[in-house]
């Protein structure tokens, strides 16, 4: 191979390098907003539209959108203290019953973010609306929920440390949506400001 052959293939690598990592800062530097509050859900959220930033942040713009719209309340002290024993019981019951364990705490956490005011008409759409305030844990619901029910075959899970792992996880989420451990909770919706998110640049 010639010197001058070589010497053309370094700079096309290095001009696609650079050009990649243009591209990588531009993503960031397209919503930062958006990337900070959903924080892993954004890289979620861009990684299923197949890199289309633009299609991404129209989803997760939509979803702060819909947000607003939630009349979003604390539990009380008896509901954030039942919570938390129900929560003990579920990790009690594991011991003996993982399957049942993952499906009663998925329960748990679908009952504590309707009681907070978030939609439960469907469990992605509640997700959905988590994600906007716990972007960094809602993933844990996604996993939990999918690993607390049978597959297309009726099967279940049989890697009990897989089981533990998911709900450990979960937890993280648990806490957030009940202010436990001395977590504050999010302030309620219609307390927070009122700025709009800028609606998302088109990708060019």
């Amino acid at each position: 191979m010639s010197s001058g052959l070589i010497v053309a293939i370094i700079v096309v690598a290095v001009v696609v390098a650079v050009l990649g990592a243009l591209a990588g800062r531009r993503h960031q530097q397209q919503h930062p907003s958006l990337s900070r509050r959903f924080g892993p859900e954004y890289e979620r959220t861009l990684a299923r539209h197949g890199g289309d930033t633009a299609a991404a942040e129209r989803e997760l713009a939509g979803r702060v959108e819909r947000h607003r719209e939630l009349t979003l309340t604390p539990l009380s002290s008896a509901e954030r203290a039942r919570a938390e024993q129900q929560w003990a019981q579920v990790k009690a019951r594991f011991v003996d019953d993982p399957q049942q364990a993952l499906a009663e705490a998925d329960a748990l956490l679908a009952r504590v973010a309707r009681d907070r005011g978030y939609p439960d008409s469907d469990v992605d759409t509640q997700i959905d609306m988590v994600s906007v305030d716990h972007g960094e844990h809602v993933e844990s619901y996604r996993a939990l929920h999918a690993i607390s029910r049978p597959d297309a075959a009726g099967r279940t899970p049989s890697d009990t440390e897989e089981q533990r792992a998911a709900l450990v996880r979960a937890r993280g989420l648990f806490v957030a949506l009940v202010g436990a451990d001395g977590e504050p909770q999010r302030v309620p919706a219609q307390a927070k400001a009122k700025a709009r998110v800028p609606a998302p640049r088109e990708a060019r």
